[in-house]
């Protein structure tokens, strides 16, 4: 069993019962092949499918799922309109929003995850696209299981770090595989005043960004700020601008070679890693290189070029989200002198990235996400050494 791995099955919760799915598309066709793929995973269950959102709402209190599959396009009642009803009527519920990967879906999308949506996937264009693409089955399926509460280290755990310097790599992993065996251990933060914040994030990522970066904001006058959130390139642009305007501060997709400047926020576009150079300043690099724990962009590799070129001046933060991404990465920054701080159980959407930080010993806090930024507050002013 790989390392990754190891650490993702102490931080999975195993089910006794099938997690119950509604599929709601107005599409027969793609209804169809979804309830499908789901019924054909071991652990799920199809409980209802519908062709729009007003159906859904008057049945999810009888089905009760624990995750539903909600296309924003729909006749009758659309998803955005049907998301809040669809909480109220069955509290707990998750819900990934599905929608074709177009500006305004995208940005619908995000308005859904701050109303209360836990995830969303991006689909085809077309049914034929949906019913031949592997890629979108596979992101589905793993995103659903993740949501109920079903281990998915068979699909994130691996060892794609190709971007890693090879000895950074092979010490990192090392390390992972002997984490201890439950019991999260901290270590003191770093003596040292940061002068960047690395922040990684997946699922349940973007509202817990908003929170996040709405508190702090006014404090980051003086240091840069990068941020690996996974998300297709349509989607990037837009959070970029929803940070931006929330926070009254410049937030913007990073580009290759652009000098990194403090009280600046830079989003890792889509389809791309963010890397930090050292090129007479710290410099932005755009890495079109393979993925790394099935991700890209990935926190991992931003997070080992912000511990060679910031050292033990470097802070992270590690979101709720899906897989063990930012883990490895986390242990790099470790050993360069650099403090970690992951997002606690409770709080998390999904405890996968959080989780197996927290369990590689590195982390300086494990904690609420309503306490995160005035911790990195204090930190970033020098209050906590």
């Amino acid at each position: 069993m790989n390392s990754i791995s190891s650490i993702q099955q102490q931080t999975g919760k195993q089910v006794a019962q099938k997690a119950r799915v509604m599929v709601v598309d107005d599409s027969v066709v793609i209804r169809g092949i979804v309830s499908r793929w789901l019924n054909q995973e071991p652990g799920i269950e199809v409980v209802a499918s519908h062709r729009h959102g007003r159906l859904a709402v008057d049945d999810i209190a009888k089905s009760k799922p624990d995750v539903v599959v909600l296309d924003i396009e729909m006749p009758e009642m659309d998803g955005i309109e049907a998301l809040p009803l669809l909480l109220k009527n069955c509290p707990g519920v998750k819900i990934v929003m599905s929608s074709t990967l177009t500006s305004r879906n995208a940005t619908i999308s995000l308005k859904a995850l701050g109303l209360g949506a836990s995830d969303y996937i991006p689909k085809p264009d077309n049914n034929s696209g949906v019913t031949t693409s592997t890629e979108f089955r596979n992101e589905l399926v793993a995103k659903v299981k993740a949501l109920a509460g079903i281990d998915v280290s068979g699909r994130s755990g691996g060892n794609a770090r190709e971007t890693s310097p090879a000895g950074a790599k092979t010490s990192a992993l090392s390390q992972l595989s002997s984490a201890n065996d439950g019991a999260i251990k901290l270590k003191p933060f770093s003596r040292n005043v940061p002068k960047i914040l690395a922040i990684g994030s997946s699922t349940g990522g973007p509202p817990a960004l908003f929170e996040f970066f709405k508190e702090l904001s006014p404090a980051l006058n003086n240091i840069p700020v990068i941020v690996t959130q996974h998300m297709p390139a349509t989607f990037t642009a837009i959070l970029a601008d929803h940070i931006a305007r929330m926070t009254n501060r410049t937030c913007k997709e990073a580009e290759d070679g652009e000098k990194i400047a403090p009280g600046v926020i830079y989003i890792a576009p889509g389809g791309k890693h963010l890397i930090v150079t050292d090129k007479g300043c710290p410099t932005i690099a755009l890495s079109d290189g393979p993925r790394v724990n099935f991700c890209k962009p990935a926190v991992d590799p931003m997070f080992d070029s912000v511990a060679e070129i910031y050292g033990a001046h470097s802070l992270g933060v590690i979101f709720t989200g899906m897989g063990a991404d930012g883990a490895a990465g986390s242990i790099t920054v470790s050993k360069a002198g650099g403090s970690i701080i992951a997002q606690d159980e409770e709080t998390s959407v999904v405890w996968g990235m959080p989780g197996a930080t927290a369990h590689t010993g590195v982390c300086s806090a494990v904690m609420p996400l309503s306490e995160m930024a005035d911790k990195v507050r204090k930190i970033i002013s020098g209050r906590i050494l």
